[in-house]
Parts: structure tokens; C-alpha cells; sequence
């Protein structure tokens, strides 16, 4: 009895958390398969140029993400030792480090935007769209980290409502820039900008609002901000390698042609749909697995991480079969052709069934970070884009299904190297601060 108790006290704090933490994570790449099916309306050639400039800011923006992993985690460390002026100061640091990295990308980003898409191999309207898009940088990392901030402090319906609003205002202001004021690709990225820099300054309220309940201050403070720069600086390497195998697919699929690419673009963000569902446990990893290890609650820790990835194989499974069971419903919202239509179709069987990998590898990484156990993850990383590279390069030439094919193999390599750690205990390091 007593264990059915402590798995259902498990069980509530798990859902607690990930079910607002998918509903917030799922804004994103609705923003992107709004942004899909609106631009598809102008045309298989802005289409392709959207998934190429896409990939871009998703790249840019995804090595920023440990603006979001790694203050859950440190937050919710010091949260588990009571420590809650502690936990919001550092909340504020990332806040000045999200300002400051969004503000560098734009200074980059705008004079190099025509490398940048030259080198993923697209063409002039991925330019256009990027040339706005990077705009919108600074509110999305202010996103980013204020999420972080209250992830770990345990609040997770701050960040679902922020995210609901997000999507509903670029939804709107696509449709009325894109369809309505006729901007063409430029207008969603105008839409998606608006959506982001809102965000941001909702975020800036509420931490500013936390800084002064708490006594933590505001002013930028030199030593935080080089120790929230170093204590990411691992969980950077980690994710610039998982964003080396996106930029990596997203050359082998344009080097396959228009129709390859506009299809690519399409599949990618279904799997980035339940990559963020599965991702939602990983949250809800990171807040507790951070919590409890600051409190000392080892085998708390190690009963949360077993039932987090039934949940997280559970979930994947059941996506995986809805997937199969309406793929060929998915092409005709994005208005694609018959071209784009029989890849894409082709494409989400193996997105359908490299889920299972998906939900465990998702899980354990969200574990690992949760206990700050970044070096590991960053050399899991380089291991893994290693394993990957020879795979997408026999891929490039052999069509999409090769091409998704060895994405499923750079997963399998992730659950290898995270399955070892997880079962070898070193990760379960106790205290505030790691």
C-alpha cells in the first residue's frame, strides 16, 4: 500500500508540472506549423524558404536554451535547500545573460544573413524571412530564461498562459500580415517578432516582481553572470551538437531538391510537435530531479527518474500510432503538392515509429540536466554528432525516408549513452549547488 501511495504521490507531482509544461512547449513549433501552413498558401518556393531560415533561428535560438535547462535546475536546487533569495537571484542573472546574447545575435546574425542561408542552401525568401525573424531573438531568450526561472521555482501555469498568448498573437498577426495586408514571407516573421518581443516583456514583469518580493535586486551583477555563462557553457556544447545534426538534415533534404526540402521542413516540425511532448517530462525532470537532490532526497530522486520514463515511453508510443494512423491527413493542411505530399507521407512512417526512442532519451536527458550533470552531457553530445555524421552522409542521396532514417539512428546512440549513465548513479550529486 505504501508503495502504490508513494508511486500515486509520484505520479501527481510529475503531471503537475508536465502537463502545463506541454502545453507551454507545444507554442513553439505551433508557431512554426502556423507559420508553415500560412506561408504554404504563397508557394512551394517560400515554403522551402521557410524551413531553411527556420532551421536557422531554431539553431540559433536552441544553443541559447540553456538560458531555460540549466536555471530550472540550478532554481530548483536551491529551492529544495530553502534557499528562495538565493534561487531568484539567479533567476535575474540569466535575465541579464538572455539580454545580452539576444542583443549580440541581432549585431551578427543581420550583416552575416545571407551566409547564413547560403550555406544551408536556400534561396531569397529564406533571406527575407531571416533578416526579420532575427529580431525577435532578444524576446525569445528573455522567454527563455524567465521560464527557467519559474520552472524552477515549481510554477508551471505562468509559463503555459505566456505561451497560450504567444501562439494566439502570432496566429492573428500572420493571418493579418501574410493573408490580410499581403506582406508575403516578411509578414510572418513580422507576426512571429511581435509574439516574442510580448512574451519577453511579460517575463521582465514578473521576475522584476519576484526580485523585489524576494529582496534578491535587480542590477546586473558581474560575478553572477559569469557564473550562469559558465555553469551553461557544458549544456552549450551539448546542445550546439544536437543542433549540428538538425542544420545537417536540413542541407541533406535541400540538396534533395524544392520538394524534398518543403517536405523535410514539414515532417520536422511534427516530430519537433512530439519531441516537445515528450519534453514536457524532461521538464518536469529537470524541476523535480533539481529539487530533490538540493534536498538531499536521493531515493525520491531515483523513484521520480523510474516513473518519469514510464510516462515518457508511454506518451511516445501513443503519439507514434496516432501519427500512423492520420499521416496521410497531415499533407493537405500545409496545402502541399503532390510532389511534397508523397514524401511527406513516406517520411512520417519513420517519424511514427522512431518514437519510443524519442520518449526515453528525452526523459533521461531531462534527468541528467535536472541534476547538473552537464559535462557528461556534452560529451555525450560530440559522441553522438560523431555517430550521426557518416549516417546522414550516406543519407543525402538516397531520398527522405534514408534521410529520417539516420536521424532514428543518432537517436539510438543518445539512448545509449544516456541509458549507461543514468543506470551507473554518478549523476546523483547532493546539495544547493552542484
Amino acid at each position: 500500500m505504501d508503495g502504490e501511495i508513494r508511486r500515486e504521490n509520484i505520479d501527481g507531482e510529475i503531471l503537475r508540472l508536465a502537463i502545463p509544461a506541454f502545453f507551454a512547449l507545444v507554442a513553439e513549433p505551433l508557431f512554426l506549423l502556423s507559420d508553415a501552413m500560412i506561408v504554404g498558401r504563397l508557394g512551394t518556393a517560400q515554403q522551402a524558404g521557410l524551413t531553411v531560415a527556420g532551421q536557422a533561428m531554431s539553431t540559433v535560438v536552441g544553443c541559447c536554451v540553456f538560458l531555460a535547462y540549466a536555471t530550472t535546475a540550478a532554481v530548483a536546487r536551491q529551492v529544495g535547500a530553502g534557499r528562495l533569495r538565493a534561487a531568484t537571484r539567479q533567476g535575474v542573472d540569466g535575465i541579464w545573460l538572455a539580454l545580452l546574447l539576444g542583443a549580440l545575435i541581432v549585431v551578427v546574425g543581420l550583416p552575416t544573413s545571407d551566409a547564413i542561408v547560403g550555406f544551408l542552401g536556400g534561396n531569397s525568401y529564406a533571406t527575407e524571412y531571416l533578416r526579420v525573424a532575427l529580431l525577435g531573438a532578444p524576446g525569445m531568450l528573455i522567454v527563455l530564461a524567465g521560464t527557467g526561472i519559474l520552472r524552477g521555482l515549481q510554477n508551471g501555469r505562468f509559463p503555459l498562459v505566456v505561451s497560450v498568448a504567444m501562439f494566439a498573437a502570432n496566429l492573428v498577426l500572420n493571418v493579418l500580415f501574410v493573408l490580410v495586408l499581403e506582406w508575403g514571407i516578411a509578414g510572418s516573421a513580422w507576426g512571429t517578432v511581435a509574439a516574442q518581443t510580448g512574451g519577453g516583456l511579460v517575463y521582465l514583469y514578473a521576475v522584476a516582481s519576484l526580485a523585489r518580493r524576494h529582496g534578491s535586486g535587480l542590477r546586473p551583477d558581474l560575478r553572477g553572470l559569469r557564473t550562469a555563462a559558465a555553469s551553461g557553457f557544458a549544456l552549450v556544447i551539448r546542445t550546439v551538437t544536437l543542433q549540428a545534426t538538425l542544420v545537417m538534415s536540413t542541407r541533406a533534404a535541400a540538396h534533395q531538391g524544392t520538394d524534398a526540402a518543403a517536405a523535410y521542413g514539414i515532417s520536422s516540425r511534427v516530430w519537433l510537435l512530439s519531441s516537445f511532448l515528450l519534453d514536457a517530462v524532461a521538464i518536469a525532470g529537470q524541476s523535480l530531479l533539481g529539487r530533490h537532490l538540493g534536498a538531499g532526497e536521493v531515493e525520491r530522486a531515483r523513484a521520480v527518474t523510474r516513473r518519469m520514463l514510464w510516462w515518457g515511453l508511454g506518451a511516445a508510443c501513443a503519439f507514434g500510432a496516432l501519427l500512423l494512423a492520420t499521416r496521410t491527413l497531415i499533407p493537405p493542411l500545409f496545402d502541399a503538392s503532390p510532389g511534397v505530399a508523397s514524401l511527406l507521407t513516406s517520411a512520417l512512417v519513420v517519424v511514427a515509429l522512431i518514437q519510443p526512442l524519442g520518449g526515453l532519451v528525452f526523459v533521461l536527458d531531462g534527468v541528467l540536466i535536472g541534476a547538473g550533470d552537464m559535462r557528461y552531457l556534452a560529451w555525450a553530445g560530440v559522441a553522438t554528432l560523431a555517430a550521426f555524421v557518416p549516417a546522414v552522409w550516406l543519407a543525402a542521396d538516397h531520398g527522405i525516408v534514408a534521410l529520417w532514417l539516420s536521424l532514428g539512428w543518432w537517436m539510438l546512440a543518445r539512448l545509449v549513452t544516456l541509458g549507461l549513465r543514468a543506470r551507473s548513479g554518478r549523476w546523483l550529486v547532493t546539495g544547493a549547488v552542484r
